[in-house]
């Protein structure tokens, strides 16, 4: 894929994972969009990466929002005519976390409200801004979406019910979109970043921001003949 002069998406990027992609991708020479929900947020970060000297735009992005969506389709055409990526990183995790009583991320005391809040940003908003900015890549171009081993149904265990169940669906999401745009040249793959020192992971997470972003940016940037509707960890391909 030719990287110069491509136009990329990035959603929750005012940190972690997304603000490291954002960065990776703006030093290979791509017009970056980073978008989150906070406007003072996008904007710092942004600041942050052009002391770097790199140039990335901020757009305001909530991915439970259609008209927050919409929005940015209409910004990405208006001001650019074409998109070649689209980073689906924003998501949540609103499980209750493991304590001394395992029944606390027990299934069996799952609130419905916490899924379907779950649902909403980590599934309906991939689903919702590729639904609106597909048709902006014209026929060729990257959807990286950000799932995790925890929606991985080949190890599933219990814990952590609206989470796993998320990134379950953001992978069914990933292989039907890539078969819908199989005669295209548009490729979508999924990909557990492992276990990243982020907000979400904590700091005892074994591995940096940037080792973590290097398997996105290597979907991002994935040539022609590169795969789809796969699932990715360290860039090899890992069972669904």
């Amino acid at each position: 894929m030719n990287e110069e002069g491509q136009v990329a998406v990035v959603t929750g990027a005012n940190r972690g994972l997304g603000y490291e992609t954002c960065r990776q991708l703006a030093r290979r020479g791509l017009r970056v969009i980073l978008t989150c929900r906070d406007p003072a947020k996008g904007a710092a970060a942004v600041a942050a990466l052009a002391q770097e000297g790199l140039q990335v735009s901020f757009h305001p992005l909530d991915v439970t929002e259609d008209a927050a969506i919409e929005r940015l389709a209409g910004y990405v055409d208006r001001e650019f005519g074409r998109l070649d990526v689209l980073v689906n990183n924003a998501g949540v995790f609103l499980d209750p976390m493991a304590t001394g009583n395992p029944s606390d991320s027990s299934i069996f005391n799952a609130r419905t409200d916490t899924i379907r809040r779950t649902m909403e940003t980590n599934v309906y908003g991939p689903l919702r801004l590729c639904q609106e900015l597909v048709p902006l890549m014209d026929g060729h171009g990257r959807i990286v979406n950000l799932s995790s081993g925890m929606g991985q149904l080949a190890e599933m265990n219990g814990c952590c019910p609206g989470y796993r169940m998320s990134k379950v669906a953001l992978n069914a999401l990933t292989r039907m979109l890539a078969d819908e745009l199989k005669e295209t040249g548009i490729k979508v793959n999924s990909l557990c970043p492992g276990w990243v020192r982020t907000d979400m992971g904590g700091n005892d997470a074994t591995r940096s921001v940037e080792a973590g972003a290097e398997t996105i940016v290597w979907l991002a940037m994935l040539p022609d003949d590169g795969p789809s509707g796969g699932f990715f960890r360290d860039m090899q391909s890992i069972p669904w």
